[in-house]
């Protein structure tokens, strides 16, 4: 709300501007959600936290006192820079697949995996937490898990041989990935019912349908 304040009118941005003089080199303005980017919400987080100094001092113009109460609180800051860590790794991810230039079907499954652990180490953190903000975030990390679940669901033998595939042809991964689920199951990674076993011969009969009866 703060952020459309400041940025409502040009007098006020200029005022905002005009808190940062002598403090930074370049002054900016706050930022504000934008619901199509992935990590705007992180942006507009990091943004707030690093002009919190300067929308402190803009709030003490007789001007805009009415807005005083909407400024966040040293509990809210907390809670903003929680949510910040547990935003950052998926922002990490995203960028770095995209902004490479080289093929990354192949890591595709590997990060699926790195941000299932993240998520999986923040619910163990709040899982037994009773504050109320505490129970938010995980009931959030849960809920973005079961969506990440249901993409992630699409990668099995019958539905994403390519990303199974590349996966697999890795040669600093092969099966390996595989080999962890099984053992974090319990699961005897030569047994018919493993993952190890399914994703390979899942591959093997892709290779042999796909490739060589074409080729």
């Amino acid at each position: 709300m703060l952020a459309v304040l400041i940025t409502l009118t040009p007098g006020r941005r200029n005022k905002f501007i005009d808190c940062q003089k002598a403090k930074v080199r370049i002054a900016v303005l706050p930022i504000m959600d934008v619901k199509t980017r992935w990590n705007s919400t992180l942006e507009l987080l990091e943004s707030a936290y690093r002009l919190r100094q300067f929308t402190r001092k803009w709030l003490q113009h007789p001007k805009y006192t009415d807005y005083r109460p909407l400024f966040t609180t040293q509990d809210e800051w907390t809670i903003a820079k929680y949510v910040m860590e547990v935003l950052r790794p998926f922002r990490y991810w995203t960028l770095w697949m995209s902004k490479r230039h080289t093929v990354t079907l192949h890591h595709v499954i590997t990060v699926y995996n790195k941000m299932f652990d993240h998520m999986d180490g923040v619910m163990r953190a709040f899982a037994r937490k009773k504050t109320p903000w505490k129970e938010d975030l995980f009931f959030a990390v849960k809920l973005a898990r079961q969506k990440l679940s249901k993409y992630y669901a699409e990668v099995t033998p019958m539905m994403g041989m390519l990303p199974i595939s590349a996966h697999i042809l890795n040669p600093f991964r092969k099966l390996r990935s595989f080999r962890k689920w099984d053992k974090g199951m319990d699961i005897n990674s030569e047994d018919k019912t493993s993952y190890t076993t399914q994703y390979q011969q899942a591959f093997l009969n892709y290779v042999e349908n796909e490739y060589y009866a074409k080729h």
